[in-house]
């Protein structure tokens, strides 16, 4: 190695060194402890759950749905839970209007009011295949409270474009339905046919969102800063920003 590069690479050495112990010299409030991550749904114990308090008004227990609304439009969150092998395939199914007015992409709200145009909670049974306004499309029976007015309210599965998995990678989320579940039209064959009458049709929030960063202010001044007097300092700060 020659002495030019040789200086160059001390000098390196001396950077990385120098950027360590500045890092090491931060106070604490600036260093912020990674967000715990939330433990990955399990849907087939989900599913197993939801089978055994529905036993009276599920036969078909081969395969459950169970749509989890903890997540956003843009994750793929309809669950597809095969229980004779175990198996759990992942889909992209949207929400309500109702329940995301912003369309953000995510559900803020359950309802089961009519006109609410949200989606709701809890078990259903999957009914008849029928061909209506949107095509192929298959009737739900509401089991709960909080869904028994979804023959009422005519939510059901069906198809459309604005749920196709495409428009997240261009959009980021999904269209909204008027609280049906709604599938892309390439997809919807598959679901119908694997779903099928007679089966369970589970939706809540079942992964909980990531926190939001907190910031906290450090509770005593910072070093080299004790004695420096905000201009105005006997003036009461304003409750909201501009």
């Amino acid at each position: 190695m020659d002495r030019r590069a040789m200086l160059a690479a001390m000098a390196g050495a001396g950077a990385l060194a120098a950027t360590s112990a500045r890092a090491a010299q931060l106070p604490d409030w600036i260093s912020q402890p990674a967000a715990p991550v939330a433990p990955p749904v399990d849907y087939l114990a989900v599913a197993k759950r939801q089978l055994a308090t529905q036993a009276r008004n599920i036969h078909q227990t081969d395969r459950v749905g169970i749509v989890d609304f903890g997540l956003p439009s843009s994750r793929a969150r309809f669950a597809l839970v095969d229980m004779v092998a175990g198996k759990v395939d992942m889909f992209p199914v949207t929400h309500g209007r109702g329940s995301d007015p912003q369309h953000d992409g995510w559900l803020k709200r359950f309802s089961n009011a009519p006109g609410s145009l949200a989606s709701s909670r809890g078990a259903y049974r999957t009914s008849d295949y029928y061909w209506g306004a949107n095509g192929s499309s298959m009737r739900l029976a509401g089991l709960e409270p909080d869904n028994n007015n979804a023959d009422m309210r005519a939510i059901v599965v069906h198809g459309a474009w604005y749920a196709d998995p495409s428009l997240i990678a261009t959009q980021g989320k999904l269209g909204r339905s008027e609280g049906c579940f709604v599938f892309g039209e390439e997809l919807l064959p598959m679901i119908l046919y694997k779903l099928g009458p007679g089966r369970l049709l589970f939706a809540d929030k079942l992964s909980v969102p990531p926190p939001a960063p907190v910031f906290p202010m450090p509770s005593e001044p910072l070093p080299g800063t004790e004695n420096m007097v905000r201009a105005g300092a006997n003036n009461a700060i304003p409750r909201t920003a501009d």
